[in-house]
């Protein structure tokens, strides 16, 4: 049994003197958006500044000003992006970042980056970007050409993470596991202090968790299973502070980190990231709307054999 635990993650900001997102949009309008791209709205976290709904394939955040939605598994979030643009003036959209990240299984998903970008320029005049190298772990991104004074959405970070050991995922693979289980493994207690809690327990295997604390959010969404483990952990907190905290519990062999606004993010991971991770690939880049973009890709280097992969037939 597989699952595509790589996000697609949307972004997108609006002018909010004209539009208030918190407001102007009830419970109904966010569940056809999330529909449209084939997933279902489980349940919602609120309070003044954030509402968060936690989905059947990943996450929704909404602020007043701009919102996330993040979609996994053989979802077409590009749909969503058409739903909403319908519902508002084109001069009201003051950017829109989409991402999509290399996937395990690229051939079983209705579209691809290329596709999505072509159906996105329909609408919009964007530009698009790879970060990472095409035969590695690598983030696409489109955006639009508007150019801004001022960067439109505060700092941001990803942390993904691409096979966790062996006994990792045994343990989140393991029947009738629960949700406090999980939140004790992940030691959710030392970073969510504060934090209104939102999570989920799939079946048979997955896990996903909304927090959110003011205009400060948190989620993490984890696929177990060996053949295709991937965790990924999004969040306007700093998590390249937080990210040895997961590395120590998760122990991948790989992992991504990607960061909006933040200057020292070079400086910040040679100080947080322990040195038995070694980094492949670095990049930088600044985008029209003055949003900067920073990719690294880190490896564990293996030093023992393994065996190969069992492949069901």
């Amino acid at each position: 049994m597989y699952f595509e635990g790589s996000e697609k993650k949307l972004t997108l900001t609006i002018n909010h003197h004209n539009i208030s997102l918190l407001n102007d949009f009830d419970d109904n309008f966010w569940q056809q958006l999330v529909e449209r791209c084939q997933a279902k709205i489980l349940s919602k976290i609120t309070n003044q500044q954030c509402t968060a709904y936690l989905l059947s394939e990943s996450s929704l955040f909404i602020w007043d000003d701009h919102f996330v939605l993040i979609t996994c598994g053989r979802t077409n979030l590009v749909s969503a992006i058409n739903f909403f643009i319908k519902a508002v003036k084109p001069s009201d959209i003051n950017q829109l970042i989409f991402q999509r990240k290399n996937e395990y299984f690229s051939y079983a998903q209705p579209s691809n980056f290329f596709e999505d970008i072509k159906q996105l320029q329909q609408n919009f005049n964007g530009c698009a970007a790879r970060f990472g190298a095409l035969d590695s772990h690598h983030n696409y991104l489109y955006h639009l050409t508007k150019t801004s004074n001022q960067n439109l959405v505060n700092s941001s970070y990803e942390f993904l993470a691409y096979q966790i050991s062996p006994e990792t995922s045994e343990f989140l693979c393991q029947p009738n596991l629960t949700v406090d289980q999980i939140r004790e493994f992940l030691q959710l207690s030392t970073i969510l202090q504060g934090f209104q809690v939102d999570d989920f327990l799939f079946s048979p295997f997955g896990y996903s968790l909304n927090a959110i604390n003011g205009e400060k959010y948190l989620t993490i969404h984890i696929t177990p299973q060996q053949n295709s483990s991937y965790v990924s952990v999004e969040s306007n907190l700093n998590l390249l502070s937080i990210t040895p905290h997961f590395l120590s519990l998760l122990q991948p062999a790989s992992f991504d980190l990607i960061a909006f606004n933040q200057a020292e993010f070079s400086e910040l991971n040679n100080h947080y990231i322990p040195k038995n991770y070694l980094i492949k690939e670095q990049v930088e880049s600044t985008l029209c709307s003055n949003e900067l973009v920073n990719f690294a890709n880190y490896i564990q280097p293996m030093a023992t054999k393994i065996a190969p992969y069992t492949i069901d037939i």
